[in-house]
């Protein structure tokens, strides 16, 4: 992030579970939500809703959010796509 200038608000520790309803209250504060699940992508646009499909792709398999969880703006970027990451914040 530094290499780009990209300036980190908030940084939330790994260790700190967060479960499908704090992805449901991420996902309501989002206009355009992105999840990546390896190489497979999948975008949502909530509108102030977050339905099941939104929280369960922002879920891993142990009913946590996934990582990393990034909000830039009103996007909400959950997993990784180097593309997806660059596009966002660059």
């Amino acid at each position: 992030m530094d290499d780009h200038e990209v300036e980190v608000k908030e940084t939330v520790s790994a260790s700190k579970k967060l479960d499908a309803k704090a992805a449901a209250e991420l996902a309501k504060a989002a206009s355009r939500v992105i999840v990546a699940k390896g190489t497979k992508l999948a975008e949502f646009s909530p509108g102030g809703k977050a339905n099941r499909e939104i929280v369960d792709a922002m879920l891993g398999p142990t009913g946590n959010l996934r990582a990393p969880c990034i909000r830039a703006g009103k996007t909400l970027l959950v997993g990784f796509n180097e593309t997806v990451y660059r596009d966002a914040l660059l």
